[in-house]
């Protein structure tokens, strides 16, 4: 396809910053708007895995402490969300309810988004779980004096993926400097690593779980040489 061609339909606007990042040549341009998209879908894809696993260990420890209809029961009256301080998450869990066909709680686990459980390492709902959530991270490291380990540690960490996460379903790029239009794998490279390290404290063996589906390295690599 022809450069002009290619900008009717993703307009200028959007791919100005790709051929400003590749010196004005056009068929770079294509070729690093291509593997963004190849990048973008490949890290959704890695970090999808590690949504599904998190919510999946996250259910199995409160399934075991507070019982199978734990969420459910959490935002009725009297239930561990019912609180000022939980309102989000039980108005989260009730609004997720209602908009099941019909109502089993494995339904309802799906139905929470990321944010939802990220959230569950937030300090108010952390001890409204009975404080348990780190034991989804088994071979998580040793907090020092420096450094804490702790539930507000993995909180924002998880935020850093939340972000990158609403960046790719928005179609923003995630191969430049943040805000410039450089290009640059750093950013997707870290995220990309830090989903690996969450994995392994989790005790997943991630290179098992996501054979034939990570190709991330590669794609950088590929954008990094173009």
């Amino acid at each position: 396809m022809k450069y002009s061609a290619f900008v009717q339909i993703m307009t200028s606007a959007r791919m100005n910053r790709y051929l400003l990042s590749c010196g004005g040549d056009s068929r770079k341009a294509m070729t690093l708007y291509r593997k963004n998209l190849q990048l973008t879908q490949e890290l959704f894809t890695v970090i999808s895995c590690f949504e599904v696993a998190l919510r999946n260990v996250i259910d199995i420890r409160c399934t075991a402490i507070h019982g199978t209809d734990w969420l459910k029961n959490g935002a009725r009256v009297g239930g561990i969300f019912d609180n000022h301080k939980c309102r989000l998450t039980k108005e989260n869990i009730n609004d997720a309810i209602n908009k099941l066909p019909s109502y089993n709680h494995f339904k309802l686990v799906a139905e929470l988004g990321f944010g939802f459980w990220r959230y569950m390492f937030a300090q108010n709902q952390y001890n409204a779980t009975n404080r348990i959530l780190l034991q989804v991270f088994p071979s998580k490291p040793t907090s020092t004096p420096a450094l804490q380990y702790n539930n507000t540690y993995v909180f924002n960490q998880l935020a850093k993926l939340n972000d990158i996460r609403n960046r790719m379903a928005h179609h923003e790029p995630i191969c430049f400097l943040p805000g410039q239009a450089i290009k640059d794998t750093n950013y997707a490279r870290q995220h990309y690593n830090l989903i690996l390290q969450l994995f392994q404290w989790m005790q997943v063996d991630e290179s098992a779980l996501l054979y034939g589906l990570d190709h991330i390295i590669n794609i950088c690599d590929e954008i990094d040489y173009l």
